[in-house]
């Protein structure tokens, strides 16, 4: 499997693989990424400066990919968004190698906190958060659109800058 930046070409079979997974987890209804404006033409919003969007793909078939851009409202912060895998991906660690590398990119960018919203019910999306040390918060971030989401998450990213004295980012 290879990860690489979304193309305009693979916009149609990404958002079929988002929408699946949208109703898979009953949120294929308002408060959740099922009617975010961009998801049917991800590649434009993707490409502005401070955002970044990966495919997964194998064989010329995308398997899913995920995002990190700005989060509004919130300074030196980006919202990891639209992590969604097929099912032939998941338990692979495909979505290992997608966080590392959004990660990688999010420092790269400037970005000293990461945030993410997901359902309690994807549990082993969770499990992953965990692993890369995200912690879950008690409320939401920013303006994301999201109010369906029930769990939050938060990371700091150790040499992105900043003075390692503030604990959360500021909101504006």
């Amino acid at each position: 499997m290879e990860l690489r930046p979304l193309h305009p070409l693979d916009e149609t079979d990404l958002c079929r693989v988002i929408r699946a997974a949208l109703v898979e987890f009953g949120a294929d209804r308002p408060g959740f990424a099922w009617q975010d404006p961009e998801l049917d033409a991800m590649s434009k919003t993707y490409a502005a400066s401070g955002w970044i969007y990966l495919v997964v793909a194998e064989a010329g078939n995308v398997l899913g990919g995920a995002g990190i851009g700005p989060l509004s409202g919130v300074d030196a912060t980006c919202e990891l968004q639209k992590m969604y895998l097929a099912p032939s991906a998941r338990g692979k660690g495909v979505g290992w190698q997608l966080m590392g590398s959004l990660l990688e990119h999010a420092r790269v960018l400037g970005y000293r906190w990461v945030y993410l919203e997901t359902l309690s019910g994807m549990v082993a999306a969770q499990r992953l958060y965990r692993a890369w040390g995200f912690l879950r918060i008690e409320q939401p971030l920013g303006q994301t659109g999201h109010g369906g989401c029930d769990c939050w998450f938060l990371k700091e990213l150790h040499g992105a800058g900043g003075s390692g004295k503030q604990r959360y980012p500021s909101e504006h």
